[in-house]
C-alpha cells in the first residue's frame, strides 16, 4: 500500500530514503520505523525493507558516535518538532560548531536543562531553524547540506571566498552546513552578523543568569520585571 500511494523516486542516487518510516502516533509528532515489532504486536516486518532486519537492527547514523550527550539533549530540548530535529541531529558539522562556539563565549557547555527555559531555547531555537529559513541558501536541485551532487557522486560544495573579495569565514562550517551561496561580499557581511548576532544573544542572556538574583524564564527576570535587574 506504502509503495503504490508513494512517490518511490530517488532525490539523490546514493541516498536511500526508506519507504517505511512514518509516524507512529496519531498527533503525527514521533516519527519512526513502521515495520518495528513494537509497531506491529510483536511481529518483525523489516526483512520486508531494502536493508533487512539484521541492518536496521544494529546501524546507528553518525551523529550517534559523533555527537556528545550533551549536544544531542541540547537538540532534542530545543527542536519540539520532528522535521527540524532530523534536519539538525544528523548535521554534525552544524552542531558541533554552534555549540562550540557557544560554550567558547560562555567559557563551558551549558546543561542540556538550560536549552529547556524560554529565553535560551528561543535563541538557540532561532540558530538551527536557519536550516530551513537561511536568507542565502543554493535551491539548486543538486544541493543538500554541505554537498553537491552529480549522478552518483557527491562532493563538498566549497564557497569561493576569494571570489567574494576575502580569505574566509570563521563560520565556513555553518556556511557549508547551509547550503549557502553569497553573490557579493555584502552578502557575507550579513550572513556572518547573523550567526555571531545570535551567538552574542547566547552569551550575553548567559551571562545575566549567572548574576545573583537574576533569573530568566520566558525573556524575563524572576521577579517578572520585562528588564533584567539584580535582587535586593
Amino acid at each position: 500500500m506504502i509503495k503504490i500511494s508513494e512517490d518511490q523516486t530517488k532525490i539523490y542516487d546514493v541516498i536511500y530514503c526508506c519507504e517505511y518510516l512514518g509516524f507512529l502516533d496519531e498527533g503525527e509528532r514521533k516519527v519512526g520505523c513502521l515495520l518495528h515489532p513494537q509497531q506491529n504486536k510483536g511481529v518483525d516486518l523489516r526483512d520486508d525493507s531494502f536493508y533487512g532486519r539484521r541492518l536496521c537492527e544494529g546501524h546507528l547514523c553518525p551523529s550517534y558516535h559523533y555527537l556528545t550527550r550533551e549536544e544531542k539533549l541540547a537538540l532534542m530540548n530545543v527542536t519540539d518538532d520532528w522535521y527540524l530535529y532530523g534536519l539538525c541531529v544528523t548535521d554534525i558539522d552544524l552542531a558541533k560548531s554552534y555549540f562550540s562556539m557557544v560554550s567558547e563565549r560562555v567559557c563551558e557547555m551549558p546543561s542540556p536543562d538550560r536549552f529547556k527555559e524560554g529565553a535560551f531555547k528561543d535563541i538557540v531555537l532561532r540558530f538551527f531553524s536557519f536550516k530551513i529559513s537561511w536568507p542565502f541558501r543554493s535551491y539548486a536541485s543538486n544541493r543538500f547540506g554541505k554537498y553537491y551532487f552529480d549522478g552518483s557522486e557527491y562532493m563538498i560544495s566549497r564557497i569561493d571566498y576569494r571570489e567574494l573579495g576575502c580569505e574566509g569565514s570563521r563560520f565556513d562550517s555553518i556556511f557549508l552546513s547551509l547550503s549557502s551561496e553569497f553573490r557579493n561580499l555584502q552578502e557575507l557581511k550579513e550572513a556572518e552578523n547573523l550567526i555571531q548576532a545570535n551567538i552574542d544573544e547566547f552569551a550575553n542572556m548567559y551571562s545575566c543568569f549567572s548574576i545573583p538574583g537574576i533569573g530568566v524564564s520566558d525573556g524575563q527576570s524572576k521577579k517578572g520585571d520585562s528588564h533584567f535587574q539584580t535582587g535586593n
